[in-house]
């Protein structure tokens, strides 16, 4: 999945997109193993930044950003955009609120590119608010699964 995303990173990076990965993606990054095939972020929900989301979207081969408009990001809770790959951009979500999210925010890097990923903590609260059965799943597993526990067992 990654590999299908590092051009959106990258493109997020040049355009200076304000975001956090959320969802699986981020809890299989902190550790927890299970399947997904989206990628979900939250933005800092301001025109400017939905502007250059659209335009680094569009910038990375994705042609369903060009259908939308930033109004139109900031009026819907989730916009999905399916093209190569679906991103499921958030504006706001149960239990984060993004300035939360952006000072806690961890950087990783796969295959030299860096991206924005919610901290372990921020994970647990919003996946605990949302209650999904595949959520408080992914929450036993982020406490059980403690960074330190992996790099000493």
């Amino acid at each position: 999945m990654l590999d299908r995303l590092k051009g959106v990173f990258a493109s997020f990076d040049a355009h200076n997109v304000k975001y956090v990965v959320i969802g699986g993606i981020a809890a299989v990054l902190h550790g927890v193993p299970r399947a997904t095939f989206d990628l979900d972020i939250l933005i800092e929900a301001t025109p400017d930044n939905a502007e250059r989301l659209l335009n680094a979207l569009a910038d990375a081969g994705l042609g369903t950003a060009c259908l939308t408009s930033p109004d139109e990001i900031l009026a819907n809770e989730i916009t999905v955009f399916q093209d190569k790959v679906r991103i499921d951009v958030q504006t706001s979500t149960p239990g984060l609120a993004f300035p939360t999210a952006w000072d806690h925010r961890q950087s990783m890097a796969y295959q030299g590119q860096t991206f924005y990923v919610v901290s372990r903590e921020d994970l647990i609260a919003a996946k605990e608010t949302a209650g999904r059965d595949v959520d408080l799943k992914d929450v036993e597993q982020l406490k059980n699964d403690k960074p330190d526990a992996r790099k000493n067992g």
